[in-house]
């Protein structure tokens, strides 16, 4: 089955759209990428995002021309990301995360995705599977993270343990059990660890007056002294401690916590700050492992934006040792498409009716098929 995958992350950077082919369930799963385009919002709309992601208020009108607007991006995505090809037949679309609140004692969670998936099915005139993560949430489970039973089927290795480790706004780690001790992956885990990009990515546009949105290969963090005991101190926010399951957002980890960190380091070099933020999100990743996973991975492979981070995936290997530090292209999953591609196979699991959370990483009692089907027609 071709299937397009869409999905724009907390970073806010644009729309991942890949178009692949997919056969097999989830154990003899087969993937084959044909194309992958990241296609950006309009400054305007990335700029509406980012002020309600800030919890700026709007009204209900505003909210739904701002979902619709989400809606017609990702469907133009679509449409993109399958020129030349033979038409998809079937489109997983994440949307644009707005607001999460994980679960916490007896209150159920709540997870906001902008960009209607009744109108990406109706201006594609593909049936469009969105809403991935209100099931999860409604059995009780953080809707977070989403992608570790894919891992499990794309990156799962026979003897070898791995952390995939997911660097976007937010960062989030799947720890991968060797299929020859687990062949039921019963040992998958996986949370969110902390921030990823998004915090570099305000620091870089506040300091830069607006001239760069990211420290592109953390050239501007390594000119930097890191200041260790800043690190330390943002170490101790209580997410950090907190055991899994677990997920966050820009809620915790976005322009509040950026303004506090700001305060922290006043006085110090913007190079400096930006070394510091670095180290704080390499120190978060590597403590989160040494808290709670049963034993260090044999490897450990990067996706997403901050996989581009030369000096951020330094640091990681500085506090790793000896484990390899590489990306998931080194075992065929291509580091930019990795979550798009997810969000197809989601997709096409929903298709067949089979599950796509683990509940042992989000905390729901079972494991279900995930997302809402929608078909339009023009």
């Amino acid at each position: 089955m071709r299937v397009i995958g869409l999905m724009s992350g907390t970073s806010v950077d644009g729309i991942d759209a890949v178009l692949v082919a997919l056969q097999g369930g989830d154990r003899d799963l087969q993937l084959t990428v044909l194309n992958f385009c990241t296609v950006p919002y309009p400054d305007a709309l990335r700029q509406r995002i980012l002020e309600v992601c800030g919890a700026q208020s709007l009204t209900l009108a505003e909210l739904a021309a701002l979902d619709e607007a989400i809606a017609e991006a990702f469907a133009l995505a679509a449409q993109t990301v399958q020129q030349g090809y033979p038409r998809a037949e079937l489109i997983g679309s994440h949307g644009q995360t707005v607001f999460h609140r994980p679960a916490t004692g007896d209150r159920l969670g709540y997870s906001l995705q902008l960009g209607r998936g009744d109108w990406i099915a109706w201006r594609t005139g593909i049936p469009t599977v969105t809403n991935f993560r209100a099931r999860d949430i409604a059995l009780g489970g953080q809707g977070a993270p989403l992608v570790p039973r894919v891992d499990w089927c794309l990156l799962g290795h026979p003897i070898e343990s791995r952390c995939v480790q997911n660097i976007g706004g937010i960062s989030n780690v799947t720890y991968l059990p060797p299929r020859s001790t687990d062949p039921e992956g019963k040992g998958v885990m996986g949370w969110d660890t902390g921030p990823g990009n998004v915090l570099l990515d305000l620091a870089v546009t506040e300091l830069s007056g607006g001239k760069y949105t990211y420290d592109a290969d953390g050239a501007w963090a390594r000119q930097g002294q890191i200041v260790e005991a800043l690190v330390a101190h943002w170490l101790q926010d209580p997410f950090f401690q907190q055991p899994p399951p677990k997920s966050t957002g820009r809620e915790r980890f976005g322009l509040v916590f950026w303004q506090r960190c700001r305060t922290d380091a006043v006085g110090l070099a913007p190079a400096d700050i930006l070394a510091t933020l670095t180290e704080f999100t390499a120190r978060s990743i590597v403590e989160s492992y040494r808290q709670f996973l049963p034993q260090w991975p044999q490897r450990v492979l990067l996706c997403g934006g901050g996989a581009h981070n030369g000096f951020l995936r330094e640091r990681l290997q500085v506090h790793l040792g000896k484990i390899p530090v590489e990306t998931t292209a080194t075992a065929g999953v291509p580091v930019d498409a990795k979550e798009a591609i997810a969000f197809a196979i989601l997709a096409y699991w929903h298709e067949l009716g089979l599950p796509g959370n683990l509940p042992q990483v989000t905390g729901a009692c079972q494991a279900v098929p995930l997302g809402q089907r929608w078909v339009g027609q023009r």
